[in-house]
């Protein structure tokens, strides 16, 4: 099930410096649900429709301009409306000043004022990049994440299947554990996926018939990973005896997490098999792909072409 989110300005202070011009509460009881911004110039000449009160208002160098240029009885209407909507904050960028009428609209309608000493353009795309990762849809899957030469490889299957077996395997291997069991999902923008442990079992692996592992005591710090795109989902389901599994690799399963369709594969699980070595190599060839070379591809061409097919 997808999980609405939200950061509190507590964390958006931190993460950014910001200084506080005025806050109705603390810091921790305010929250922003909208990971979109707005610099208010419509508003500002009086025009409301579509506006989204969630949204964080940026006031820069050429509103602060456009503001201190309007006859004084306009510019009062005008930041009185403004206030009056009661966004979900204001922040002021490049340490511009904030008039004490300013203040006074902000506490009459309780609207938070911060300020920052960075230019409007940086200060908006490390924001927007800041709340899309705190903010963007997530779910909580039942599996395991790992890291495998660079490439996230999310391990999905039955309870009892081995997966987390698998994962040890992969540790011992050299690769980076980063969810056992459960996996929060993020979508932090329209291609990428990225998934972390909950804090509760981060680092913990549970093996039947010997119970929890702490991976980072275990295996060292270089074993754990705290969060990894998902560039890969590999099925692991028993073996089936008469089923037909793909032997070519022409065929190019995705699965849908959150509206982004990610490549997967299905692989079979049956005594004897070194799933570990399999999954690198599945890894790997997932990277060559993305890098522009489908080896499934060229050996049909060529298979194609030894039989004068074109």
């Amino acid at each position: 099930m997808e999980e609405k989110n939200t950061v509190s300005f507590e964390k958006i202070i931190a993460e950014f410096n910001l200084e506080t011009i005025y806050l109705p509460t603390l810091p921790e009881g305010i929250s922003v649900e909208c990971s979109r911004v707005n610099r208010p110039g419509l508003q500002l000449v009086g025009f409301y429709d579509h506006f989204e009160q969630a949204r964080l208002q940026i006031i820069g160098k050429v509103e602060h301009l456009f503001i201190a240029q309007m006859p004084e009885k306009e510019r009062e209407e005008r930041l009185e409306d403004f206030f009056r909507s009661q966004p979900t904050g204001v922040i002021y960028t490049t340490s511009l000043e904030v008039s004490p009428r300013v203040v006074e609209l902000a506490e009459k309608y309780r609207v938070p004022v911060l300020r920052t000493h960075e230019r409007t353009s940086d200060f908006m795309a490390a924001l927007i990049a800041y709340l899309n990762v705190q903010l963007g849809p997530r779910i909580t899957r039942h599996g395991v994440l790992v890291e495998v030469y660079g490439e996230g490889i999310l391990l999905l299957g039955d309870s009892g299947v081995g997966k987390s077996e698998t994962a040890i395997e992969l540790l011992k291997r050299g690769h980076r554990l980063i969810a056992d069991d459960a996996v929060e999902i993020k979508r932090v923008s329209a291609t990428t996926l990225v998934g972390r442990a909950p804090e509760i079992i981060r680092h913990y692996v549970e093996l039947r018939g010997i119970g929890i592992v702490d991976v980072r005591r275990l295996f060292g710090m270089g074993a754990v990973k705290e969060t990894e795109k998902i560039d890969l989902v590999i099925n692991l389901e028993p073996w089936e005896n008469g089923k037909m599994y793909d032997r070519l690799g022409l065929d190019e399963e995705t699965t849908d997490i959150l509206g982004i369709r990610v490549p997967s594969i299905t692989l079979p699980v049956c005594p004897g098999r070194n799933l570990s070595v399999v999954i690198e190599v599945a890894a790997m060839n997932n990277r060559q792909k993305r890098m522009g070379y489908n080896t499934a591809k060229e050996f049909n061409k060529r298979l194609m072409e030894s039989m004068g097919v074109n």
